[in-house]
């Protein structure tokens, strides 16, 4: 009888590299109640291998497991573990009264990261446009604010409530060219290796990064043409 773990000979490289995006993803939960900077700089590097692993998966080829895989840890790294940045931010102070917000608006981020992820999961992954804005950039902008210093609890609940609605909006967001994910993997792995470093400009660049493909990446990206071929994680 063979003992070993079933996922054996089932997962690949791409694989491997999502399951330590989820362990990243718990990991910043955990840290969020009491080192709120570290977990900030876990998420965004859960971001970089969320990357990673769509690179890996083109190049060496993916599993039927990997959506799911893929999906099931960004409830963690992008969904739970945001929220519980928010949630830490804003319990300070907190009234029977503001309650409600302080636990409810991060509780709806949740919610919606998981329906986002369920539906990019079922109608999305293969296409080159997403509805809806993707909970990685989600999660980045919010770890990214807090390395940047935006820690006031209505700037971080605003943020939060916003990406509630725009996670699971109709607005169609365009894949990022490969040149332009690369641009954006290097300013995260600058945010996470030195968040300090000139006052905290990567930090703040990853934000403007972050901000401008979500107000204009709908309509002024590159077009279909440009992005044919460059293709998701399979």
């Amino acid at each position: 009888m063979d003992l070993a773990p079933r996922f054996v000979g089932r997962l690949g490289v791409a694989d491997a590299v999502t399951v330590g995006n989820a362990a990243l993803g718990f990991l910043a939960a955990a840290l969020a109640t009491t080192d709120v900077a570290a977990a900030a700089r876990l998420v965004l590097l859960a971001a970089v291998l969320d990357g990673l692993d769509g690179v890996l998966a083109r190049r060496y080829g993916g599993t039927p497991a990997g959506p799911y895989l893929d999906s099931l840890a960004d409830v963690a790294s992008f969904g739970v573990a945001p929220a519980m940045l928010a949630v830490t931010l804003a319990v300070d102070g907190v009234t029977e009264a503001s309650a409600v917000i302080v636990f409810g608006i991060p509780a709806l981020f949740v919610a919606m990261a998981v329906v986002r992820l369920g539906l990019y999961t079922a109608y999305d992954a293969a296409h080159t446009t997403t509805l809806g804005a993707p909970s990685t950039l989600a999660a980045t902008a919010l770890g990214a604010a807090v390395l940047a210093g935006i820690e006031a609890p209505a700037a971080v609940l605003a943020i939060t409530v916003a990406f509630c609605y725009l996670m699971v909006s109709s607005i169609e967001y365009p894949d990022l060219l490969a040149r332009d994910a690369v641009l954006m993997g290097v300013v995260h792995v600058l945010a996470v290796l030195i968040p300090g470093f000139q006052g905290g400009m990567f930090p703040v660049a990853l934000v403007t990064l972050s901000l401008a493909y979500l107000l204009l990446g709908p309509w002024l990206y590159w077009g279909e043409a440009e992005r044919a071929g460059e293709g998701k994680r399979s």
